[in-house]
């Protein structure tokens, strides 16, 4: 048995839209770190995810599946839906771990440079 996915692993306080670079939609990342460590079933996902919709999820999953990402695997049972990286999406873990780090590095730019594009647009 996998170990649950921390209900904590993203901070609700960091905005994911600061992220100058994205892979896929907003989401498409997060996702991707959901399922380095296995599978995963959609009610698992939803647990980190705890901001995104359910309807927003699929489609997100969709993308990634679409783009080669991720496999998406109904079993025998037919009640059973797991989602897993495919050798493209962990390619992709490495990338991703490099923008978190240049992101964690050059936060508070990133925080005041959004503050001040707020206060020129309100003035």
């Amino acid at each position: 048995m996998r170990e649950p996915l921390d209900p904590d692993m993203f901070d609700p306080l960091c905005p994911s839209d600061l992220m100058p670079i994205r892979i896929g939609d907003k989401w498409a990342g997060m996702i991707i770190r959901c399922l380095e460590s296995g599978p995963r079933r959609f009610s698992e996902l939803r647990v980190p995810l705890r901001g995104i919709t359910a309807k927003v999820l699929t489609q997100s999953l969709r993308g990634l599946e679409r783009a080669g990402f991720v496999a998406r695997t109904v079993h025998d049972d037919g009640m059973r839906v797991e989602y897993e990286l495919t050798g493209l999406g962990r390619s992709m873990i490495e990338p991703i771990n490099a923008v978190c780090a240049w992101a964690e590095e050059h936060w508070d730019e990133l925080i005041d440079a959004r503050e001040a594009a707020t206060l020129d647009r309100t003035g």
